[in-house]
């Protein structure tokens, strides 16, 4: 891949215009997850540790073969297994490679508020800029997948590039790299597309597995990151991949119609604050009287004589 192709498209937090978009033509890059083939050797975790320079952090038994339960902020990419009975009661291990999806309309750009924390370039990937976070976690909660994870001590949140600075350059991601069995593999998003769906093709014709098929969520707009599914009708058996993921309603009402609602609030209050200014003029003091006591209107004054009067009589 081109330098070229780290062109920005979509800026989180950002009102206006992404600065140059639109004026480079570039592929969009996909990842290719074929489960199919994927043994479970966990290589891929280690190589995305190294590359991003992460250390080996203690990891979670829970009868499982399972590195951990979840992602982390510094544990990217996790492959999750999961037991499945079939209807002929034989067992199958079904193992998927869980990372950031990078999807084509992603809940976690629109629901960050930060200038420029999480960029869309024009390849698919989406980036988080560390630099940028300020912590919210609102892009937690746009994410239908639960990928990005908050560093308490940081106050900052992480997930996976797709190896950005290496695909900038030219490189395959660390993962694709270190996969023996060609389970992964990565180009177009075109290219990918139609290599998954010549593999799913395969499974329903020489394997028996009449429901396989390519997850890529229309939902999201699509991802940059795909799955070949023994079963793609029932992507919840691979770790509860979503059936039909979607941007929380809570984002998009937030980020769209209340948006604009409050928008409009500010610019009727700055509005009716100038026409009462227009109308009435500025607030001005009451003059003090020459002795320096506070001035008090006639009505006061009368409205006390008669209470003193009163209490004299009584």
């Amino acid at each position: 891949m081109s330098q070229a192709s780290t062109e920005i498209i979509r800026i989180s937090g950002h009102a206006g215009v992404v600065p140059g978009a639109g004026l480079n033509r570039e592929f969009q890059v996909c990842k290719l997850v074929d489960t199919t083939t994927c043994i479970g050797c966990k290589a891929c975790e280690v190589a995305c540790l190294e590359w991003n320079g992460y250390t080996f952090s203690e990891t979670t038994f829970d009868n499982s073969y399972q590195t951990m339960p979840e992602t982390a902020w510094n544990y990217w990419n996790l492959i999750k297994f999961n037991e499945h009975e079939r209807a002929d009661g034989t067992m199958m291990l079904l193992m998927r490679k869980d990372q950031c999806m990078h999807c084509a309309d992603p809940g976690c750009l629109v629901a960050c508020p930060a200038d420029a924390a999480i960029v869309q370039y024009a390849n698919g990937i989406v980036d988080f800029q560390e630099a940028n976070c300020i912590g919210c976690g609102y892009c937690m909660t746009g994410c239908p997948f639960n990928i990005p994870k908050f560093n308490p001590p940081s106050r900052k949140v992480f997930k996976c590039t797709l190896c950005n600075d290496r695909v900038s350059v030219g490189l395959e991601p660390a993962c694709i790299k270190a996969c023996p069995t060609g389970c992964l593999h990565f180009g177009t998003k075109s290219e990918m597309k139609e290599l998954a769906e010549t593999r799913a093709e395969q499974l329903r014709t020489n394997s028996g597995f009449q429901d396989a098929g390519v997850y890529d969520p229309a939902g999201v707009g699509g991802t940059h990151v795909i799955y070949v599914l023994h079963d793609a009708k029932n992507p919840e058996l691979y770790g509860g991949l979503p059936r039909d993921p979607q941007i929380p309603w809570s984002v998009r009402l937030w980020k769209g119609p209340l948006k604009w609602l409050g928008n409009m609030a500010i610019v009727g209050g700055i509005v009716g604050m100038a026409l009462h200014y227009m109308r009435f003029g500025p607030k001005k003091e009451e003059p003090l009287p020459p002795d320096g006591s506070p001035n008090v209107s006639q009505n006061n004054v009368s409205h006390n004589d008669d209470r003193r009067d009163q209490g004299r009589r009584s």
